[in-house]
């Protein structure tokens, strides 16, 4: 079964999401404030493939839900829903560790869209029958445990940043347009721009680079996209 964690405490928003995510076949579990959802995900041990959470929540807002359940899971579905369209909320919570963000208004084929394209991504994570190392210089991708590792040491990645390792292993030396990166890993009918492309390289050079203000292996490729080093 699907399962969604939807957080949000506008009781209208809410709703219009409940009912929606319903009838696209969802198991929805709904509360009203981001105190509530950690105490929804702790009681329901994690049981979920992705969770919805508003920024501007009473007591505990959306950036620190997103915080503490990113700690606890790399494979869980997370995005965020705001109403404002400042770059800095988005910026903030992608590298907090959010899968995506929905700006509202939204329509029910832009929640839906957004919740399948997700939901599809976690169910990915699923060990295959079949697997092989991409290996490049000191880092290991292992396709079937989906895991990094880097001299060894593994390093924690989310699904996205996970697809982004791999496109990038299976083309090194190859300069990826940043437009072509959004429709690999995000997919072709992703509704926002190249920004999340950005700050989601941001924060794997954070997880990989020895000096990420100055990357070795994930370089940018000036007005074009970005490659990886060998």
């Amino acid at each position: 079964m699907k399962r969604i964690l939807v957080a949000e405490d506008e009781d209208v928003i809410r709703e219009f999401i409940v009912i929606n995510l319903k009838r696209a076949g969802y198991e929805v579990v709904d509360v009203s404030d981001g105190a509530k959802a950690l105490r929804t995900f702790e009681q329901e041990s994690g049981r979920f493939d992705v969770v919805l959470l508003d920024i501007m929540m009473p007591e505990t807002d959306g950036f620190t839900v997103c915080k503490k359940i990113r700690e606890k899971s790399n494979t869980i579905g997370i995005i965020l829903l705001s109403a404002k369209s400042q770059e800095m909320d988005k910026v903030s919570g992608l590298m907090l560790g959010a899968d995506d963000y929905i700006t509202k208004p939204f329509s029910p084929s832009e929640l839906i869209a957004r919740v399948d394209a997700i939901y599809r991504r976690v169910t990915m994570s699923a060990p295959v029958t079949e697997s092989y190392d991409l290996v490049s210089g000191p880092f290991v991708l292992n396709t079937k445990s989906r895991t990094l590792s880097k001299n060894g040491t593994p390093i924690e990645l989310t699904q996205v940043e996970y697809q982004i390792m791999e496109f990038f292993l299976n083309n090194v030396g190859t300069a990826l347009e940043r437009t072509e990166i959004l429709n690999k890993v995000w997919g072709e009918n992703y509704f926002y721009d190249t920004k999340i492309v950005d700050v989601n390289i941001r924060r794997l050079r954070v997880k990989i680079e020895d000096e990420p203000a100055n990357p070795k292996y994930l370089q940018t490729v000036w007005g074009f996209g970005y490659k990886w080093v060998a």
